[in-house]
């Protein structure tokens, strides 16, 4: 399927030019040439946007509609979406270089799941109720939305983001300004489509993508009354900033730095196989991947083994090919970025077993890396305290558990975690322990009916579940009249 081009924004239900002449140029992360284009928004066109968004919240009809009659919408919406799957697998692999088979599971069958998981939880969601009052009868609670929301995502996956705060947005009655990453443009445009498709009223979802500075000028907005965010922590505290002095709700999905502890009775054949999916989903660039295993001293050197397995058994290459598990790094400058973390780990003492600096085998040209495996690292090495976000691991020893726990919660991080024993019981107490807002047992999946964030610099608030719907609604208690 050859990857579209658009020439337009889509603003106030309408496609509509830009009002600059620039255009942002979407490059394969595999081929390095542009693939395709579109609009490159101006503060201007975020102003028209955020005027779409504002009078559709204040005066049109979505907010004033019933919970169920938002809820059919988005219900059109997801079958509409769920025609465009193989296009939208297609797309963002060509965006950002995911394997092909992983993408159709993760950048496309993912994002449906979600519409489908908030649709369930809205369903039975607390819209108003009543109860028993300390000085009244009883009392009204009602939950409203919460006004013109600001949702700005990245590059890594970016429909799942996308579509973690549109819904909860839309079903709740909020109105949306949208702005994909520059990278990976193309895959909003498509589900625009589908939004249209579904019959949204206009100015209910408005999408301009752009830059920093077109990005920074939507958070300030005066007519924004949340900003919904991805992305970086350094990002994040500046858009928490600029909401802490607005008093402008905001909710913060940031970084990670998480553990994989591996205790000594865990079948490490179940250990290889599951970091696929643990440490390295995504070519390493997800902010869950789990890129220290910590392992006890006495077990180290059979890890060490299991965490290479692991690399080698993963092929590198072309995101189009179903065979590659492995793909580039979606921009040349992460491909930098993770070649700097590979230099410095060597710098800082810690031992290279896999892996290293320069290009895999046989591929010339793509933002490539080869996959990357330290030991003998400690947690005080850059290596091991930083976010370097693609196919690197870092295998920490403990001592006893006490250690590993305490290893594991020495980051600035809380965002995932696992632990991989055969005790399940021990598995659960361990997991206890941590300091983090997700934790699996042999394995890290989330479940997108379970809240989704961190603690510490991994965030604000939660996605997913109805606490993720809960974020984009305002809470009114009314009272009845006093009696005499």
């Amino acid at each position: 399927m050859a990857v579209r081009s658009f020439d337009k924004l889509f603003v106030d239900g309408q496609w509509s030019d830009s009002t600059g002449p620039g255009r942002i140029e979407v490059i394969s992360p595999h081929t390095e040439q542009v693939i395709a284009s579109v609009p490159d928004g101006t503060a201007d066109d975020m102003d028209r946007a955020v005027a779409a968004a504002r009078q559709a919240f204040d005066h049109g009809e979505w907010p004033r509609l019933t919970p169920e009659e938002r809820i059919a919408t988005v219900e059109r919406f997801a079958e509409a979406f769920r025609r465009r799957l193989s296009e939208v697998a297609e797309v963002v692999s060509a965006e950002n270089g995911c394997p092909i088979t992983l993408s159709g599971h993760l950048q496309a069958a993912g994002p449906l799941a979600i519409v489908e998981s908030f649709l369930t939880v809205a369903k039975e969601f607390p819209w108003e109720s009543r109860r028993p009052g300390a000085t009244h009868v009883s009392v009204t609670v009602r939950r409203e939305p919460v006004g013109v929301v600001a949702a700005i995502v990245p590059w890594n996956v970016p429909l799942v983001l996308t579509l973690s705060k549109l819904v909860p947005a839309l079903l709740a009655g909020c109105t949306v300004v949208l702005k994909p990453a520059p990278e990976t443009p193309l895959d909003a445009f498509v589900m625009v489509e589908a939004l249209v498709e579904a019959g949204l009223p206009a100015g209910v979802v408005n999408v301009v993508p752009g830059g920093r500075e077109v990005g920074e000028h939507l958070v300030r907005h005066r007519d924004v009354d949340k900003v919904a965010f991805t992305g970086s922590t350094a990002a994040g505290r500046i858009i928490a900033g600029i909401c802490g002095e607005q008093l402008k709700r905001c909710s913060l999905e940031l970084g990670g730095k998480s553990a994989a502890i591996v205790l000594d009775d865990a079948d490490l054949a179940v250990v290889t196989q599951g970091l696929k999916a643990t440490s390295l989903l995504n070519s390493g660039q997800g902010c869950v991947n789990q890129s220290r295993v910590l392992a006890s001293r006495a077990n180290y050197d059979n890890v060490v083994e299991a965490v290479v397995g692991t690399m080698r058994s993963m092929p590198v290459g072309d995101p189009a090919d179903p065979a590659t598990e492995i793909g580039p790094m979606t921009t040349r400058r992460q491909q930098e970025r993770v070649e700097g973390y590979i230099a410095l780990g060597e710098k800082e003492g810690a031992e290279l077993v896999y892996g290293g600096t320069g290009r895999p085998d046989g591929l010339n040209r793509g933002w490539y890396v080869r996959p990357t495996v330290f030991r003998n690292a400690d947690n005080s090495m850059r290596i091991s305290r930083e976010e370097i976000f693609g196919p690197v691991i870092t295998v920490i020893p403990f001592d006893d558990v006490d250690d590993a726990v305490r290893i594991a919660n020495d980051t600035e991080y809380g965002l995932a975690g696992s632990v991989w024993t055969s005790d399940s019981d021990a598995g659960n107490a361990v997991a206890r322990r941590v300091r983090t807002g997700m934790v699996g047992i042999n394995g890290f999946m989330p479940d997108y009916a379970a809240p989704f964030g961190g603690y510490k610099a991994s965030g604000i608030g939660r996605e997913f579940g109805p606490e993720g719907l809960s974020a984009y609604t305002e809470i009114k208690s009314i009272y009845p009249p006093p009696t005499a």
